[in-house]
This record gives C-alpha cells, structure tokens and sequence, in this order.
C-alpha cells in the first residue's frame, strides 16, 4: 500500500507533461484561451505523485501542476525494478493492468501509464489500458492499482506470520506436522536416494558385464592368435 510523504527530504526528478489540454470562451472582443495541465513527478526510487494546474498561459499552469504533484507524493512497494505482483487499477470507464517483468523486458507501455511508472523507478513492466483511453483517467487507474501493491513483510503480516528482523522475511515450516510426520517424510526422502543408489548399483553390474565380455573377447582372440601361430610352425 502507498504512504504519503513530504517532498522536503526527496531529490525529486524533472516533471513530465502528461497533457495539456486547451480550452476556449468567447467574449465579446473574441477568444479567451486556458490551459490546463497534467504533470507527473517522482524521484525514481519508489516515489510519484501527479498534480494538475489551470492558467491563461501553458508555463504558468505547467508551474502550478508541479506544485501540486509535489504535494501529492506517495511512495509504492516495489521489487527491483519492477512491482511486487499483478494488480488491476480502474477509475471511472478505465481499467489498466499492471503485471511485473523479468529483467530485460523494458516497459511496455502507452505514454500515460509510461510517465508514471518510469518516474516511479520501474524499468521492466507489462502493462494494458482497457475501456476510456483519456489520460487523466488512465493515469488516476493507474496509481489506483499501485495503491493495491503489497510488499512482503505487509502480506506475511495481514498473515499473521512473524517477521524476524534478520531475514528479508519470515522462514516457513510446515504447519500441523507433528515429529514423527517429519521423520516420516525424512524416511520417505531417504528412501527415494536408495532407489537411485540401486540404478547406481545397477550401472556398476553392467559395467561388470562389460569388463567380462572384454577379458572373454581377449581370451578368444588369444587362442584365435595361438592357433594360428601354431599352424604356421606346422607349415
């Protein structure tokens, strides 16, 4: 799950304009123009937010969204360079499907889910938009379904499962397996090496039978040898 915090200790990246969309009134001495724009921002270690800011001009409302992403901030579990698990984000008519990567794949994604997580610090991702493709939205469903990431020590704690402070996460062992099942299971294990010991075994007596048939082979081409050198002092 995410967790909100300050920008103030953060050496945040520069912003990336997801969309600026541009809207119009008529007046009576013509068109009046404003802005709107849609900034992502995060410092590539597991930190983004996205903040929004309206202006007569495109600098000044590019401004005023960074302000507000930066007030934003959430921090996300990842693992590596790509996310924990699956997760489906949704808001409104949109839907986006966020599914980790092994290394090597790259992001594949479209430019609004793409601004995020590489500001996230994600570098292997599978990704897919479903139903409204608008970029506001898109984004919104996607830091949905990052909110839904849970980290190791977060699902072995919803578990119940102790946590030991030594180890990246807790050590499983068998639960409702008495001694004697143990030994049992030690004794069915060893058993199962026996059985390779007698294919073992069984390759030595074919190694037996083929040094047999090699001193026999020699044996009869000793005599073969003898005869023949006896024929010819005969001759």
């Amino acid at each position: 799950m995410g967790h909100r915090i300050s920008a103030r200790d953060l050496e945040l990246g520069e912003e990336k304009v997801v969309r600026v969309n541009r809207t119009s009134a008529v007046v009576k001495g013509g068109r009046r123009f404003s802005f709107a724009a849609l900034v992502i921002i995060g410092d590539r270690k597991g930190v983004v937010g996205y903040g929004q800011g309206k202006a007569r001009e495109v600098p000044t409302s590019i401004e005023k969204a960074v302000r507000d992403a930066r007030k934003n901030l959430v921090r996300y579990p990842l693992r590596g360079d790509t996310i924990p698990h699956a997760v489906t984000g949704k808001y409104r008519s949109s839907r986006v499907l966020l599914r980790p990567a092994a290394p090597g794949t790259g992001i594949k994604a479209g430019a609004s889910v793409r601004a995020v997580v590489e500001e996230l610090g994600v570098r292997n991702i599978l990704t897919k938009v479903y139903g409204n493709r608008n970029p506001l939205n898109v984004v919104k469903a996607t830091l949905n379904g990052l909110e839904q990431l849970l980290s190791k020590r977060e699902v072995f704690e919803l578990r119940g499962l102790p946590v030991h402070p030594d180890r990246e996460g807790p050590k499983l062992e068998p639960v409702g397996l008495d001694e004697e099942s143990r030994k049992s299971r030690k004794d069915t294990r060893k058993g199962g090496k026996g059985k390779g010991g007698e294919r073992g075994g069984r390759g030595k007596r074919g190694e037996g039978r083929g040094k047999g048939r090699t001193e026999a082979e020699t044996d009869t081409g000793a005599e073969s040898a003898g005869d023949v050198n006896e024929g010819g002092e005969e001759k």
